[in-house]
């Protein structure tokens, strides 16, 4: 297992604290960590885990974790005695009366600045259903959303203008890379993340089944928590319902994971979620969860064959227009 070294820093200070995370201490943490709820998991990376951030592409285990976060946000700002204000009032609207602020907090709205960065990955082959969700959760919570698109793309068909159509069917890896774990990484290193959490659960079965709470990335260091790791689809259906968190309205219409729209399908598996996902294939990751050198090289050497191939057809087709003009 990997070591994973967290540096924290305070500008108005000249020194520094660093913490280094070896497979022992991995092992003791992650053995707290389990007798922990998935609440009290949450409420100590964010005390704990500098450079944390929260990436989402807003499936029903990243609601909850959202809406966890936001909570726990809530209540230490009542601990605190810190009277919640919508992010768009003025100063004088702080001295509203009690009632007000009980109201904001019982709804569940984090009113002012979201502790952990929202990251969500548009790889621009979203369902509308999520993009509509990314939006209602942005209204519904009054935080910020970052949104990360592949590179120099803002559309559909300014990506396939670049890549051509269903790169997905041709070249999966380079799809992956460009749509998903290239943004990842830019975002990651934009908002100097050194603490991920993700929405992975060991009920979620293939590669996930024996994951940690927290992780150390192999490589690049890059911790990951898992905070709802112990919790069943069940569960996590019964925290959305319970606290009317915003859902996907796809999962009303048996989808149970739920990515882009070609390789998405309701659940074939009821006791498998993930069954619907690149059904045919021998893939259970997209990317974002794989060793990301290894998913790198791969799609570097994927690139070198396309423009070897496209050289061999540019040099073909200049022949034959000598050989045409002779």
């Amino acid at each position: 297992m990997p070591e994973s070294t967290i540096h924290h820093s305070n500008n108005t200070q000249t020194s520094s604290v660093s913490a280094t995370f070896t497979p022992a201490h991995l092992k003791f943490i992650n053995a707290k960590l389990e007798k922990l709820s998935a609440e009290k998991i949450i409420e100590w990376a964010m005390v704990s885990l500098p450079g944390l951030i929260q990436t989402t592409a807003f499936g029903p285990t990243g609601l909850v974790i959202l809406d966890m976060i936001n909570r726990i946000h809530i209540d230490q700002q009542a601990a605190a005695n810190v009277h919640p204000t919508p992010a768009s009032s003025s100063a004088s609207e702080d001295d509203e009366d009690d009632t007000h602020s009980h109201q904001f907090k019982k709804s569940g709205y984090n009113t002012r600045r979201h502790p952990v960065p929202l990251i969500f990955i548009d790889t621009l082959y979203h369902f509308q259903e999520t993009l509509d969700l990314a939006q209602r959760v942005q209204d519904h919570y009054n935080i910020p959303l970052k949104v990360y698109k592949p590179q120099n793309c803002e559309t559909t068909g300014d990506f396939e203008r670049l890549y051509g159509q269903q790169l997905w069917e041709t070249d999966d890896i380079s799809y992956d890379y460009l749509v998903k774990v290239e943004p990842g990484r830019r975002a990651y290193q934009e908002l100097g993340a050194q603490a991920v959490i993700s929405g992975r659960r060991r009920s979620q079965k293939g590669d996930r089944a024996h994951l940690d709470i927290l992780e150390v990335e192999a490589g690049t260091g890059l911790l990951k928590l898992n905070p709802l790791a112990t919790w069943s689809f069940q569960q996590v259906w019964t925290y959305l319902r319970a606290y009317q968190v915003p859902f996907n309205a796809l999962l009303d219409q048996g989808y149970r994971s739920i990515g882009d729209w070609h390789s998405t399908k309701p659940a074939s598996n009821p006791d498998d979620e993930r069954s619907g996902r690149w059904e045919g294939k021998q893939k259970s990751e997209c990317g974002l969860h794989v060793d990301y050198f290894k998913m790198r090289a791969e799609f570097q050497a994927t690139q070198k064959k396309r423009q070897a191939l496209l050289a061999v057809q540019q040099a073909a087709q200049q022949e034959q227009q000598a050989v045409e003009v002779a």
